[in-house]
């Protein structure tokens, strides 16, 4: 079940608006996402949008929307459902260190949970509910991002500067890295070349097990894209407008990489239809 219970944002190749989703399980608790899509109504595909640590602010809409004019329905969702669930943070020192202690709050199976809630939502709005999903992560929903590529769902993951993934996981356990093999889709990781939040030792490993999985997925004669790992030139958070270390050439270079993506995968399963 879903509630549009905030008035919509329209702009000139898409609609925007607030939607609460509904638990469906014990586990799981209402979702305040920002859904955005196409305005003449045809979908070529759902993509899941996974926030920074300063929740569904004004630039995770602006990506939602961007998505939404690229033809593609779009649902931000939020990480911190069950501590802050209306987190709209800016991006300074004190607002950085309240996104960070929500952060240290999650748990990875309350967020597959949560992330696994607004999949299922997102694939009734497409003409085929059997299709897999694209999602896209940044910063602290780039590390999300590669733990929900494992949902039976997501056909596609864009992992940008997702820190900490060689090294744990939300609510402590080991790197989230060991998780790779069990993707079945396709994992694209993005990363500044100037992170220090991605030391070259982490971004070694990222690459060690991108291509274990891909050797893996060989031998298995998996019929999938191989997983990448792509390195800007810029900090952390160069995608960004609204943060110091915006790099526009890396950001345009990596919305490119996003996009040809999600139409590699999600563009194969063919078809538009009406939302």
């Amino acid at each position: 079940m879903c509630r549009l219970p905030c008035a919509g944002l329209t702009v000139p190749d898409s609609v925007a608006s607030w939607l609460q989703l509904d638990p469906r399980r014990p586990d799981q608790v209402p979702l305040r996402c920002w859904w955005a899509r196409p305005a003449d109504g045809t979908l070529r595909g759902g993509v899941l949008v996974l926030p920074e640590v300063f929740g569904i602010n004004g630039w995770i809409r602006s990506v939602t929307q961007r998505l939404a004019e690229a033809g593609y329905g779009a649902l931000a969702v939020p990480l911190y459902a069950r501590t802050a669930p209306e987190l709209e943070l800016g991006y300074g020192p004190e607002e950085l260190a309240l996104g960070r202690s929500h952060k240290e709050r999650t748990r990875t199976d309350q967020l597959l949970s949560d992330v696994g809630l607004a999949a299922d939502w997102l694939q009734q709005q497409l003409p085929s509910p059997a299709a897999g999903l694209g999602c896209v992560g940044f910063c602290f929903g780039g590390h999300v991002a590669l733990l929900a590529a494992t949902l039976p769902a997501v056909a596609v993951t864009v992992d940008f500067y997702g820190a900490g993934v060689a090294s744990g996981r939300p609510g402590g356990g080991p790197a989230s890295l060991e998780l790779v093999p069990s993707i079945s889709g396709t994992l694209l990781c993005i990363c500044g070349d100037g992170d220090p939040l991605i030391p070259p030792a982490d971004v070694a490993e990222i690459e060690t097990a991108l291509s274990a999985a891909n050797a893996a997925r060989v031998l298995a004669a998996v019929q999938a894209p191989p997983h990448r790992l792509v390195l800007l030139e810029g900090g952390h958070g160069f995608m960004c407008a609204a943060r110091p270390d915006h790099r526009p050439e890396a950001a345009a270079a990596g919305w490119s990489l996003l996009l040809d993506s999600f139409e590699q995968v999600l563009g194969a399963q063919g078809g538009r239809g009406s939302a």
